[in-house]
C-alpha cells in the first residue's frame, strides 16, 4: 500500500472515529432525558441523539471519499447511526489492513435490522397492520356529510382507506360520534380495520364573522339529460318568516300582497339582469302560496314586482327584506390597501368611502384570537388563507393591528370569515392546549385511536398534554404532532425526546400552513429534514396537504400532484383532503403508492427487475 492510500485511510478512520465519539458523548448528556423514555423506545431516542451528533458537522467530502471507495456514504444511516459507523469502520480496517481499537464495535447486520424493525413496529402499533399489499397507510378527512352518508365511508373504507380522520375544529360530539358509529358498522361489513383519528383544534388564528348582508334568492327548474324541463321550480312566497323545507327558494313579499294573491295568478319579478321572470300560483295555504317558475332566476331583496289576474295587474311592490337569507359581506384588497385587525366578535367590512370615493376608514377584520396581537409586532409579516395575501405589519397594540398589503397571488383578494391567518415572524405566548381541546379530550379519549396535537411548539405543550392523557388514564392513545410553524420545526429534535416517553407516537407534515410560515422556496428543503429526524427516531410520518387535490376536487390531477404522490410513499402515512372525488383519489393514491415500493424504501432506491431492460442486439 502506497503512501497516500495510507494516509487516506487514515484521516477517513480518524473521521468516522471523531463521529463515533461525538454521538456517545452526546448521549451521555442527554442520559437523564433517555432515561425517561420506556425501555421499549429508549433505543429510538439514543439513535435520534446519534443522528443528531453527526448533522451537527458537515461531512460532505468524508461522503464523497468513502463512496469513491465503494462503501457507505452514510447517506442512508438515518434508522441504524452507530451500525452504519461501525460497518465502514470495520470495512475500512479490513482495507487499510489494519487491527480495529478496542472499542466495542456493533454487529452491524444486526443494528440494521433492530433499527429498520423499531420502525416498523412503531407503525404498526400507532397505524395498525396495512390492511393489504401495500405498506403506506392512507389516511382520509371526513366531511361533515360522512355523518349523514354511510354509504361515503363505507365506499372509502372498501377503497383502501386505513385511518379516518376528523376534525375537530368543525361540527360537534354528535357528528363526530355519528362519523364513528358508520366506520364501526363499515368495518363489519368489508372485513377491514380502520383507525380514528382526530385532530385538536388548537390556537388556530382565523378570520372572524363578516358584516351580513341581504343573500342573493335563487330558484331554477330542474332538466333531463337533453336540457328539457324535469320539474319546474318551486318557490314559496309569504310575508312571514315561515320557510318551507321542501321550497327551492323562499320570497318574502310585503304583508298587504298576500292578500292580493289567487290560485292562478302569475307574479312577475325584474331578476338581477334586468329581466322578467315568471312564477305561477299554483296553490294558496295558510301563511303562504306555492308557485312555479320554468326558467332560472337570481333575485335581490328589494327587486320590483307586480301580480297579475288574467292579464290584469292587482298588486304592484318590493321583494321583502325581513327574513331574507343574510349572506357575508366579502370584499376585496389589492396590493397598497390597508386592513385592521380588530377583536373576533366586531364584524368586518370594506373600506368606507365618502360621496367622491374617499376612503374614510380602511378596510377591517376580525381575528378569532385576538390576544395574539400583544405578541404582534411592526415589521411582522402576515398571511391569508395560506399566502393568497401577503402584508406587513404596520401599527400593533393589544387591541389591534395595521397591516398593508404587500403581494396577492391575483390582482385582487376576496377576504371572507373564517380562514386561516398567519404571523410567521411572531412567537406566540400562547399555549397549545385551549379550553375547547381540554373538553374535546374526553371525547377523543373514549373513541379515538389517535390524537393529533396542532399548533404544538415547545416542550412544556407536549408535557401538557402527556399530563392529560394521564390524568384520563390514556396510556397507549397515539399521538400525532402537527409540526406546521417555524417554532416546532426549530424544537423538533426536543419534540420527539419528549413525545417518545408517550408511545406511540408520530409526526404529521402539515405543508399548509408550513409553507406560509417558512416560505415556499424552503418548503421541500424542511420537509426533507422533518423526514430524516423522525426516521432517526424511528417514529413514523404522516404526509399531507393537497395531496392530488386537483383530483380529489375536479377529477383529474395534475402532474405534479402525481409526482408528489408518488414522492410521499417515502412517509409511513398519507393524508388525503375531502373533495366529490375522493373514493377515486383514494383507489388511485392506492395503486401508485403499491407501485412505488416496489422502486423505494425511505432515499433507497430497490432496484427490482425493470421491463424496459430487455434490449438484444440486432449485430
Amino acid at each position: 500500500m502506497d503512501n497516500s492510500s495510507d494516509q487516506l485511510f487514515t484521516t477517513l478512520i480518524d473521521s468516522l472515529l471523531q463521529l463515533r465519539e461525538g454521538a456517545l458523548k452526546l448521549e451521555e448528556d442527554f442520559s437523564s432525558s433517555l432515561a425517561k423514555i420506556p425501555e421499549s423506545q429508549r433505543q429510538c431516542g439514543r439513535n435520534l441523539v446519534h443522528y443528531l451528533s453527526v448533522r451537527q458537522h458537515d461531512i460532505r467530502e468524508l461522503q464523497y471519499q468513502l463512496h469513491a471507495l465503494g462503501l457507505s456514504s452514510l447517506g442512508r444511516m438515518e434508522a441504524y447511526v452507530l451500525p452504519t459507523i461501525d460497518a465502514v469502520l470495520t470495512a475500512l480496517y479490513r482495507l487499510a489492513d489494519r487491527t480495529p481499537p478496542k472499542i466495542d464495535l456493533q454487529n452491524s447486520y444486526e443494528g440494521f435490522q433492530a433499527g429498520r424493525a423499531h420502525l416498523d413496529q412503531n407503525t404498526n402499533v400507532l397505524f395498525g397492520e396495512p390492511g393489504s399489499s401495500r405498506q403506506q397507510r392512507i389516511m382520509v378527512t371526513i366531511p361533515s356529510e360522512g355523518a349523514r352518508q354511510y354509504g361515503l365511508i363505507f365506499e372509502l373504507l372498501q377503497a383502501g382507506m386505513d385511518v379516518m380522520r376528523i376534525n375537530c375544529s368543525k361540527d360537534d360530539h354528535k357528528t363526530w360520534a355519528q362519523m364513528i358509529e358508520h366506520l364501526r358498522r363499515a368495518e363489519k361489513e368489508t372485513g377491514r380495520r380502520c383507525k380514528v383519528q382526530m385532530d385538536l383544534a388548537g390556537p388556530n388564528p382565523r378570520t372572524g364573522p363578516l358584516e351580513s348582508k341581504p343573500g342573493v334568492l335563487h330558484w331554477r327548474p330542474r332538466l333531463n339529460d337533453v336540457g328539457k324541463i324535469r320539474s319546474r321550480a318551486k318557490v314559496w312566497i309569504s310575508s312571514r318568516d315561515t320557510g318551507h323545507q321542501n321550497a327551492d327558494e323562499v320570497l318574502p313579499v310585503p304583508p298587504d300582497a298576500m292578500g292580493n294573491i289567487q290560485q292562478g295568478d302569475k307574479l312577475l319579478v325584474t331578476d338581477t339582469r334586468g329581466r322578467k321572470q315568471t312564477l305561477t300560483v299554483i296553490s294558496v295555504e295558510d301563511g303562504g302560496c306555492w308557485a312555479e317558475g320554468e326558467d332560472e332566476a337570481f333575485v335581490e331583496p328589494n327587486a320590483p314586482f307586480c301580480v297579475l289576474r288574467s292579464d290584469e295587474q292587482v298588486f304592484q311592490g318590493n321583494i321583502a327584506q325581513t327574513f331574507a337569507r343574510q349572506t357575508d359581506h366579502e370584499f376585496n384588497v389589492r396590493v397598497g390597501d390597508l386592513i385592521v385587525l380588530t377583536d373576533g366578535d366586531i364584524p368586518g367590512h370594506p373600506a368606507r368611502k365618502d360621496a367622491n370615493g374617499n376612503m374614510t376608514e380602511p378596510a377591517s377584520i376580525g381575528c378569532n384570537l385576538p390576544e395574539i396581537y400583544q405578541d404582534v409586532r411592526p415589521g411582522d409579516r402576515f398571511f391569508y388563507d395560506d399566502g393568497e395575501l401577503q402584508a406587513v405589519v404596520r401599527e400593533a397594540s393589544a387591541e389591534k393591528v395595521v397591516i398593508e398589503v404587500t403581494q396577492t397571488r391575483k390582482d385582487a383578494v376576496k377576504i371572507r370569515s373564517d380562514k386561516g391567518i398567519n404571523f410567521p415572524d411572531t412567537h406566540f405566548n400562547l399555549p397549545a392546549l385551549t379550553q375547547k381541546d381540554r373538553a374535546d379530550l374526553d371525547f377523543i379519549v373514549a373513541n379515538a385511536d389517535l390524537l393529533a396535537y396542532s399548533f404544538v411548539r415547545h416542550v412544556r405543550d407536549v408535557e401538557d398534554l402527556i399530563d392529560e392523557l394521564n390524568a384520563r388514564g390514556a396510556d397507549s392513545l397515539g399521538v400525532i404532532l402537527k409540526i406546521e410553524t417555524q417554532q416546532a420545526f426549530q424544537n423538533l429534535p426536543e419534540l420527539l425526546l419528549a413525545a417518545l416517553q408517550h408511545p406511540p407516537i408520530g409526526v404529521m407534515v402539515a405543508r399548509g400552513d408550513m409553507g406560509v410560515e417558512i416560505g415556499f422556496n424552503r418548503m421541500s428543503e424542511v420537509q426533507e429534514e422533518i423526514l430524516w429526524l423522525s426516521e432517526a427516531a424511528h417514529v413514523p410520518v404522516v404526509w399531507a396537504t393537497q395531496v392530488l387535490e386537483s383530483l380529489a376536487k375536479k377529477g383529474l390531477p395534475t402532474r405534479a400532484e402525481v409526482t408528489d404522490a408518488a414522492m410521499s410513499g417515502r412517509a409511513e402515512c398519507v393524508m388525503l383532503n375531502k373533495g366529490e372525488h375522493i373514493v377515486e383519489t383514494v383507489q388511485f393514491l392506492s395503486d401508485v403508492l403499491e407501485r412505488m415500493q416496489h422502486h423505494q424504501h425511505k432515499k433507497l432506491a430497490t432496484l427490482r427487475k425493470l421491463s424496459v431492460s430487455n434490449i438484444y442486439s440486432n449485430s
